[in-house]
Parts: C-alpha cells; structure tokens; sequence
C-alpha cells in the first residue's frame, strides 16, 4: 500500500471523528471572523433547535415512529428551567439537569400509552400533547405568565462568571449541541442504533429478529425527549424570555421539516436540516412573514427533487460526478 493509499485510508477509517473535529474547529473560529450579534445569535438559535432534531431524528429518522408533539418537550425544558431558576431560586445547570430528568419521566410515561399506537394514531395522540402543554402555558397565567411570556430568566455561568453576549453563549451552545452529534452517531453505530433500523424497516421482523421493539421505542423517545428538554433550557437561558407561541403546533411540525429537509436517518442532516429552515427566512428580511409558506415550500421541493434528504442527495451527487470523472480520467489514460 502506498504512502497516499495509506493517507485515504487512515482519513476514510476515521472520517467521523476528523468531521467532528473539523466542525468543532470551525466553530471554534467562528466569532473571531464573525462577530455580528445578530449573526451569532442565529448561529446560537441553529445550535438549540440541531438539538432538538437530532432527537427527533432518532425518533422518527431512525426508529420509524412519528411525532408532531416535540415543541412540547421542547417548552417543558425551557419553562421548567424558568420556574426552577427564578421561583426555586435553584442554579440554573443543575436545573437544566433536574428538568430533563423530569421532562424523560413524562415522556416514559407518555411512551407506554402513546407508543401502543402506531402510523397517524400515534401522530394525532403526539400532537394532542403538544395542544394540551400549549394551552396549559397559555391558561395557567399566575404560574407561566399566560399569553404574554415569563420574563426575567438568568443567563448561565460558569465559575460565576455570566455566560451572557452572543460570544460565550456561543461556545456553550455549540458545545453541548458537538456533544449531542456525537452521542447520536455513537449511538446509531452501536447495536442500539441496528436495532433501531430493524424497527424502522419491519417492526414484525425487527421483533423476529429479537428486538424489545416497544421497549426501543420506548428509550429512543425518552431519550429524544430529553434532548429536547436540554434544548428548551439552553432557549430559555438564552433568550431571558419564553413565549407560549415558541413551543406551538407549529414549532412541532417546523421541527418535523427540519428532519425531513436534513434527511430522515441522518445524524448530519438533522444539522443542516436546522441550518437551513431556521436561516432561510432570516437571509430574506421581507419574507419574514411568510415564514411558514416557505418552510412548506422547501419542504416539497426536497421531497420532489432530493427525498432521501439533503445531505444524503448531495453525497449521492458527489458519488456520481466522481465516478463520472473517474470514468473519463481513465478513458482518456
């Protein structure tokens, strides 16, 4: 083997860690090139919301279920750590902990009633827990503050020190959503992650195969849960604020679009998935308004012309036009 064959090789062996890395670095630099606020804080926003939908890809993605209630999970972390913070006066790390444990606990118990479900029943049951944790933010205005928000939300610290402009907030969201990535592509590598294709292929087979199938489903949505609850209360330390409309039906099926548009299985789409359906509008002030026709819009052009998604598509691309050129190199040798 050649001393290049034997580079390709090392560098194939261990793409995974090398993109992680790379990415990490990146980021790492990103503020000393960019330093807009505005900028960063949409990059922070991307960070939250990868997180909830890499959750929500392992749940939908890779086990083959369907949820339209994850903006629910997504606002019990983030109130959960609002009340915690402000009206139990607990710090706010160890109550980002204590809420996602709390947040799983509901979503087990959600899961052993939800998950005997399956196809649009399982879909309508998610999104009637996504209606009722909306309206209990919405009406129990002496605890959440109702319609008009809850307010006053310390930032993090670390060490005492205030994690509170856009530059350390970045580090710290981008950290916590690395670490996430990683977790799942360690996570679908593992027998877990198998067990979890089989589920998503044929849950009959899976089950002949000796797959728990509903205990699976059952920890991938616990654990989807809690990813988004982290998520929620990384929003809430962010923002200083919550809203009951962030955390609506519409935040759920927004968060579906991301998956899909990143690609269904894939731990990278979730990425860009978030990337791209949470910057788009705001690269085009004037179709502010218009945000949820063009996530709609984006979502049936991917459907029509990349289905499998886009990172899967752009890698399926890549391996044509090498092969292509492969082809040629050698004709023309």
């Amino acid at each position: 083997m050649t001393l290049k064959e034997k580079i390709l090789y090392f560098l194939y062996l261990h793409r995974t860690g090398l993109t992680v890395l790379a990415l990490s670095v990146a980021l790492g630099l990103f503020p000393l090139v960019q330093d807009n606020p505005y900028i960063l804080g949409l990059t922070n926003l991307i960070a939250i919301y990868t997180i909830v939908v890499l959750g929500l890809n392992l749940f939908i993605g890779y086990a083959g279920q369907i949820s339209l209630g994850h903006a629910a999970f997504f606002g019990l972390g983030a109130y959960g750590s609002a009340l915690l913070t402000v009206e139990a006066g607990v710090p706010s790390w160890p109550a980002m902990v204590l809420v996602a444990a709390i947040v799983s606990l509901v979503a087990l118990v959600i899961g052993l009633a939800a998950l005997r479900l399956a196809g649009h029943y399982l879909a309508m049951a998610t999104l009637g827990f996504n209606i009722v944790v909306y309206t209990v933010l919405v009406q129990w205005d002496e605890v959440t503050g109702g319609p008009s928000g809850f307010a006053g939300i310390p930032s993090l610290s670390v060490a005492g020190v205030g994690i509170d402009d856009e530059i350390k907030l970045h580090y710290v969201v981008w950290g916590i959503a690395l670490l996430c990535l990683t977790l799942g592509l360690n996570l679908v590598r593992s027998g877990v992650g198998r067990g979890l294709a089989a589920l998503a292929g044929d849950e009959t087979a899976a089950g002949a195969l000796g797959v728990d199938t509903r205990r699976a489903k059952i920890k991938v949505l616990v654990l989807s849960a809690a990813f988004a609850s982290v998520a929620g209360s990384l929003y809430a330390h962010t923002f200083n604020f919550v809203n009951p409309d962030t955390f609506g039906i519409f935040a759920s099926v927004d968060f579906v679009i991301m998956v899909v548009v990143g690609g269904l299985g894939s731990i990278w789409g979730s990425l860009f998935g978030a990337a791209i359906i949470t910057w788009l509008p705001e690269l085009i002030d004037v179709f502010e308004a218009y945000k949820e026709i063009i996530h709609g819009l984006v979502l049936v052009l991917v459907l029509m012309f990349l289905p499998q998604g886009l990172v899967s598509g752009i890698v399926d691309v890549a391996r044509v036009r090498i092969a292509r050129w492969k082809g040629r190199h050698a004709s023309a040798g």
